[in-house]
């Protein structure tokens, strides 16, 4: 019974030794040069069902991440609710986190299902992803945030 409490209290901090710092050195939220979504705006996928390019000077810091804005509206609307506009999976493609790793994406590769934002890296893998959606959505639940540590 000792050797298997000392076993597993080993076990435990290792993994909380490595995985970790791993966790802590990937960004949730995927950004190029510092701003979420390449500097579009992530409410626009919502309210005008495309992509819009973000002001800087509209533009609010969470978790780590500049989120820019079209206008004064969409940022008050993220503010009050930037779970329901962030991107799933942290705006990595969500293809990729379905299978098993993390891939950048562009701005007018996305698709809202449920409610959900979902990036792609191009529209060619988009077209992929729309094989099975679904079937994509349940892999990348799977996988993520695991992925971050890959």
């Amino acid at each position: 019974m000792h050797r298997r409490r000392f076993f597993l209290s080993c076990a435990a901090l290792l993994m909380s030794g490595v995985i970790a710092p791993l966790m802590a050195q990937t960004p949730v939220f995927f950004s190029d040069g510092g701003s979420a979504i390449n500097g579009y705006d992530t409410v626009a996928y919502f309210t005008q069902r495309a992509p819009v390019k973000g002001r800087r000077d509209i533009s609010v810091m969470w978790k780590g991440v500049v989120w820019r804005f079209a206008n004064d509206a969409n940022r008050e609307a993220f503010e009050a609710d930037p779970w329901a506009y962030a991107p799933q999976y942290g705006g990595y493609c969500a293809y990729g986190v379905s299978m098993g790793y993390r891939d950048i994406t562009v701005p007018n590769a996305w698709q809202i299902v449920d409610g959900k934002l979902y990036l792609i890296r191009t529209r060619l893998v988009q077209a992929i992803w729309k094989r099975d959606v679904n079937g994509h959505i349940v892999r990348a639940n799977a996988n993520w945030p695991a992925v971050l540590s890959h």
